[in-house]
Formats: C-alpha cells, structure tokens, sequence
C-alpha cells in the first residue's frame, strides 16, 4: 500500500477562512466622533457625504459589525479545532505507517477514515465560510437600508435637490473636491446616531 501523503489542503482551506474573517471584519475601529454640526448648505443644493466616516462613527454599523466579528471569530476558531484534529490523526497514521506499526489490511481501513475525516472536514469548512459570508451581507444589507431609509427622510425635511455619497481618502470619489458647506457627513452621523438610540430604547 501506498504511504498516506500528509494532507496539506485542509491546512490552506483554514488559512483561507482565517484571512476572509480578518478581511470582512475590517474597519470596526471607530473614529473619535467630530464635533456635531448642522448642515449648512441652503435647499436646492446639491450635497454629498463621506461613507467612510458614516460605517466608522455610525453606532449602528460598528454595533452589527461587533456581533458579525463574534461570529465570525467562533466560527473560525471551530473550524481550526478540527483541521488540528484532522492532522493530528493523519500524522498518528504516517507514523505509524512508517514504523510499520500496522498491517496492510489496517492501514487500508484506517486510511479510507481519514479520506472521510478530510472530506468532513472541508465540506464543514466550506459551509462554515458560506455563513460567513451569508452573515456579513445581512449585515450590510441592514447598514445599507438604515442609512437610505434615514437619508430619504433627511432630505423631506431639508429639500436637497441631489445627495451624493464619497468614498476614499487619497482621491474620494465621485466628489474628488467640494465646498465644505455642502459635506452634510457630520449632520447624517449626528441623525443616524440619535435615530439609532431612540430605537434601540423602544426594543428595551
């Protein structure tokens, strides 16, 4: 029989995951809050907001991002016991194998359990990273329609004749350059965030 080569994918799968976890779960730091201010471009303008600093000081997002990470973190811990188990067993195995511990007939029967153990284990891997992802698009899925629902109703009341949203540091997009009179981002931070207790004291 053919020696059992020590099976190194469920080892990269985990990494995989272990990388998609920290890349996810990116960005919860949040931003010391700026001075609150009221927006003070005149009705009819055409306005625009940072993203960035929305997901950074919005309560709500950094709240869901702080459940998502727990998750997340539980998940991939799981998921690492059992490749540890999974390479421990196939390790005991070679060893075995290599001392000639084991007839062949056993080392048949014990090396198709761990064929089953490996298959096992990737598809819980693989399932267990689907969730993941599952998880983390609820999550901004929720963000995403807190922010445009509060956005819609902020402009009832301010007449904005357009809202446009920025993103990035170095050369933000699609406003590269604006007057600062017509940066609403602390007012929505300011409203997003009192909106967001208000709510969360209805639910206790």
């Amino acid at each position: 029989m053919k020696k059992l080569p020590l099976i190194l994918s469920i080892v990269a799968l985990a990494g995989v995951i272990a990388l998609a976890i920290v890349d996810l779960t990116k960005g919860n730091a949040k931003n010391p809050a700026p001075e609150q201010i009221e927006a003070s471009a005149q009705k009819g303008a055409i306005v625009y907001f940072n993203m960035d600093r929305i997901l950074a000081e919005y309560d709500m997002a950094n709240d869901l991002r702080s459940v998502f990470e727990t998750k997340a973190n539980s998940i991939n811990q799981e998921v690492q016991r059992r490749v540890n188990k999974f390479q421990k067993d196939a390790n005991s195995f070679q060893d075995k194998l290599n001392k000639g511990l084991m007839t062949q007939s056993s080392a048949q029967i014990q090396g198709q359990k761990l064929q089953e153990q490996q298959a096992s284990v990737e598809n819980y891997a693989n399932q267990k990273q689907q969730e993941i992802l599952e998880e983390q698009q609820v999550m901004l899925n929720q963000i995403s329609d807190a922010i445009k629902t509060f956005v819609d109703e902020y402009n009832e009341q301010m007449g904005y004749a357009m809202i446009l949203v920025t993103q990035g540091d170095i050369l933000p997009a699609p406003v590269v350059s604006g007057n600062a009179e017509l940066d609403i981002t602390d007012a929505l931070i300011e409203g997003l965030n009192a909106a967001y207790v208000k709510e969360k004291g209805k639910k206790e």
